[in-house]
C-alpha cells in the first residue's frame, strides 16, 4: 500500500490530479496552545450538538492556502499571524495567499521555515488582520483509538468542509514513498482525507487539534486511487515542537528524529526481491561507525523488525527517539552479524 500527501492543484489544471498523500516524532506542548481540558460527550444524543459547536469554534482557525502550484489548507498558529502546515503544501514556493475564514479576499503571506523530513512548515501573513482566532492544540499523547475526530479543510478546493471518522490508530510509521520523508508516530484516522486537505486540521469534540492530515493511503488494487477511510495525521505534539522552533530560530534546531549516521541503498536477492538496506556511506564519527559497521554492510534487522529497503528502515527509524539503544542485523561478506547503536539525530 502505497501513500501520497493532500495538497490539490490548481482549478486551472487539464484535470483535478491527485497530489502525494499524506503522513513524527514527539515533542512538548507549549505555550498558549495547550488547550484547558473540556470533557467530551458521552452521550449520543449529544453528538449533534457537539459536532456542530466544534465546527463553529474551529472552522474559522482553517485556512486555504494558494500557491503557484496548487492548494492547501493551514492552521492559524497564534495572534502574530503564522500558519502552520504541511511541507508539501508550500513546496519550493516563498510567498503565498491566504484565504480566511473571516475575509472575502486572500490575505498575502511569506514562508518562515519548512522542514520537509517531518512534512510541516510555517508561514506568516504579510497583514495580520483584527479577527484572527488561533486554533488550540490538544495534548496528542492523549489520544486513544476509537475517538471521534472531525477533519477540516479545503478538499477538492471545497472550502471550510468537514468530515468525521474516529481515530483507526495510533504510533504508525508511514513513508511518501522512497526518497520522500518517512513519518513517524502518526494518527491514523478513518476520517475522509482528500486532495486539498493537506495542512488542515484533525479536531476532537472537545475542539483540540489533535493534527494535520498528511497523507492518505493509496490502493494499488483500486488503479493507485485513494483508498477510502486510511488517512494519517501529523499528531499536535510533533507540530507544536517543530513549528515553534521554526518561529523562534527560523529553522528546525531540534528535530527529535534519529538516525543511524548512514547512507543506504536498497539491494535485492536472488529472487529479486528486496532483500536489505545496503550501506553506501558511514558519517565519520556518527552512530554506525561508533558501533563499527561500515559501507558495505547489508542492513536486514532493526531491533526485532526486519528490513527489506531504504523504506522500511526509514519507516523503523521514523518510531525510536535519539539517544536510544537498538540492536542492529547485518550481513558482512556473508557473514551475518549484530551491533548495538546508539541512535543520533538527523
Amino acid at each position: 500500500m502505497a501513500l501520497t500527501p493532500t495538497r490539490r492543484p490548481r482549478p486551472a489544471a487539464a484535470a483535478l490530479c491527485a497530489a502525494a498523500l499524506l503522513a513524527g516524532g514527539s515533542g512538548c506542548v507549549s505555550g498558549s496552545h495547550v488547550a484547558k481540558t473540556a470533557p467530551e460527550p458521552t452521550v449520543s444524543g449529544e453528538l449533534q450538538e457537539a459536532y456542530e459547536r466544534v465546527v463553529n469554534d474551529v472552522l474559522p482557525s482553517v485556512v486555504q492556502i494558494t500557491t503557484e502550484d496548487g492548494l492547501g489548507s493551514g492552521i492559524v498558529y497564534d495572534d502574530r499571524g503564522h500558519i502552520v502546515t504541511n511541507a508539501h503544501v508550500v513546496g519550493t514556493g516563498r510567498s503565498f495567499e491566504v484565504l480566511l475564514a473571516t475575509r472575502q479576499t486572500p490575505v498575502r503571506a511569506r514562508l518562515v521555515s519548512a522542514f520537509e523530513p517531518q512534512d510541516l512548515a510555517v508561514i506568516e501573513l504579510e497583514e495580520v488582520p483584527d479577527r484572527l482566532r488561533p486554533a488550540t492544540f490538544g495534548d496528542s499523547t492523549k489520544v486513544e483509538v476509537g475517538q471521534i475526530v472531525l477533519a477540516m479543510g479545503n478538499p477538492l478546493g471545497l472550502s471550510s468542509s468537514v468530515t468525521q471518522g474516529i481515530v483507526s490508530a495510533v504510533g504508525r510509521s508511514v513513508s511518501e514513498g522512497e526518497g520522500q520523508a518517512t513519518l513517524g508516530n502518526m494518527v491514523q484516522t478513518s476520517a475522509s482525507i482528500n486532495p486539498g486537505n493537506s495542512g488542515g486540521a484533525l479536531v476532537n469534540l472537545s475542539g483540540q487539534v489533535i493534527g494535520i492530515p498528511t497523507l492518505a493511503a493509496k490502493d494499488p488494487g483500486l488503479g493507485g486511487g485513494q483508498a477510502p477511510g486510511i488517512g494519517f495525521a501529523i499528531p499536535a505534539s510533533t507540530v507544536t515542537f517543530l513549528a515553534d522552533q521554526m518561529i523562534e530560530h527560523g529553522r528546525v534546531v531540534d528535530s527529535g528524529r534519529a538516525a543511524l549516521g548512514v547512507t543506504v541503498r536498497t539491494v535485492l536477492g536472488d529472487g529479486f526481491e528486496p532483500a536489505g538496506a545496503a550501506i553506501v556511506e558511514v558519517a565519520e564519527d556518527g552512530p554506525a561507525a561508533d558501533a563499527g559497521l561500515r559501507a558495505g554492510d547489508i542492513i536486514d534487522k532493526l531491533g526485532s523488525k526486519p528490513v527489506t529497503d531504504v523504506v522500511s528502515l526509514s519507516e523503523e527509524l521514523a518510531g525510536k527517539r535519539p539517544g536510544q539503544r537498538v540492536r542492529v542485523g547485518y550481513t558482512r561478506n556473508g557473514s551475518h552479524r549484530t551491533a548495538r547503536v546508539k541512535l543520533g539525530e538527523a
